[in-house]
């Protein structure tokens, strides 16, 4: 690109184009979907170029679409800051939009002029535009795919409502119904001052479970464990379905991703079997937390630029559930992850280390089973850990 700054639009061209954005889960959707579309292939499967690292700003994009010249579909994961111009630039026959939080907040700021820059593109790009494969639950991405010439609407059955608090639309307050206990039909949310409302979806997610337009129920089995990846998984299908593959090829390709680009990937560090867990702001540890399964969780927090160098979401992460647990801080920022967890009266030990502070927690944990220590981190000590993982 410093030698020819036209080359991702070139690079773009010609191919059939699937999209996957959002502040949370666009890695793992992206995996899942180019292993459906792949299986969906059969022998052709080598047509299909993706960037599998995560690399996605548009030198990433680039460099994985230059070395796949003659790959015809491709399977892009995208920042949420190059969707606009992966729009206008590429013509995507496919866009997925799962969700926007709070992330980096001294990179993204205000979240709503990303959904803007969205809009915007979808809008210019008109009949020409993506379908869009939009979460229902989120009303600024439903308020982004306004202006997309066709929108399939997913509802992933989220737990996370702390970011939507106000109507982008009109910034009046928005209201939700209660869910039924039972069947967990209900809780739509609806602006309060203008007509924005969470849209009817044609796909959702139940126990567990994916329920297509037919009404019928498919059990993803997935190999990646979390009931948000479910929800990614029903994104990936209906954007696999306007791609034309099928249902049960979509999903037999789905289940033999195991460790998205390290995620939930298990390896020996310091001499200490580990499960490694990324989460890089609130929502995604409100999903993260629960997954941990050893009673030694070691948590490593930094504030490079690719992690955000603001960490004062860590007070809007309900650590308290860690209670009870033996926890290890680790990381350039543990001391700050250290006086959140003495307000949530959380028992822990610091060492900012990272490879010490696996031995501390092999140490800690002797007496527990022969499972793997849970490692929960943001994303520089995430991708060290990979690293000195070997993990691929």
């Amino acid at each position: 690109m410093r030698l020819d700054p036209t080359a991702l639009a070139t690079l773009l061209q010609g191919r059939r184009i699937a999209a996957v954005s959002g502040t949370n889960g666009k890695t793992t959707t992206t995996h899942l979907l180019a292993a459906a579309v792949r299986a969906g292939l059969g022998a052709d499967a080598d047509r299909v170029v993706t960037n599998a690292d995560g690399a996605n700003l548009h030198h990433g994009i680039a460099s994985a679409l230059g070395q796949a010249p003659h790959a015809d579909v491709a399977v892009l994961e995208t920042d949420e800051r190059v969707v606009a111009d992966v729009v206008r630039l590429g013509r995507p026959e496919v866009l997925v939009l799962l969700n926007f939080s709070r992330d980096q907040l001294d990179r993204h700021h205000e979240i709503k002029a990303l959904g803007r820059s969205w809009r915007n593109a979808l809008e210019a790009a008109g009949a020409d535009g993506p379908v869009v494969v939009a979460n229902a639950e989120e009303p600024l991405i439903v308020w982004a795919a306004q202006t997309a010439r066709e929108v399939v609407w997913v509802d992933t059955a989220s737990r996370w409502q702390q970011d939507a608090s106000l109507c982008p639309q009109c910034g009046a307050g928005l209201a939700r119904t209660q869910p039924d206990p039972e069947t967990g039909e209900g809780g739509d949310w609806s602006c309060t001052g203008c007509d924005l409302a969470e849209p009817r979806a044609a796909l959702k997610v139940r126990d567990g479970q994916i329920i297509d337009t037919d009404g019928r129920r498919w059990d993803p089995r997935l190999q990646v464990p979390g009931g948000f990846n479910v929800g990614n998984a029903a994104h990936a299908l209906a954007a696999a379905h306007l791609l034309g593959v099928g249902t049960e090829d979509a999903l037999a390709g789905m289940r033999t991703v195991t460790s998205p680009g390290g995620r939930f990937a298990t390896a020996t560090i310091a001499g200490t079997t580990v499960r490694l867990v990324l989460a890089k702001n609130p929502a995604g540890w409100a999903e993260a937390l629960p997954l941990a399964r050893s009673e030694t969780v070691v948590l490593a927090i930094d504030s490079a630029a690719a992690d955000g160098r603001d960490v004062s979401w860590l007070w809007d992460v309900e650590y308290e559930q860690l209670r009870g647990r033996r926890v290890v801080c680790t990381g350039p920022r543990a001391q700050d992850l250290a006086v959140r967890l003495t307000y949530a009266e959380v028992d822990f030990a610091v060492e900012p280390d990272l490879a010490e502070a696996l031995r501390l927690a092999r140490a800690h944990g002797s007496a527990e089973r022969s499972e793997p220590f849970d490692v929960i981190a943001t994303y520089t000590p995430f991708q060290r850990l990979r690293r000195i993982g070997g993990i691929a």
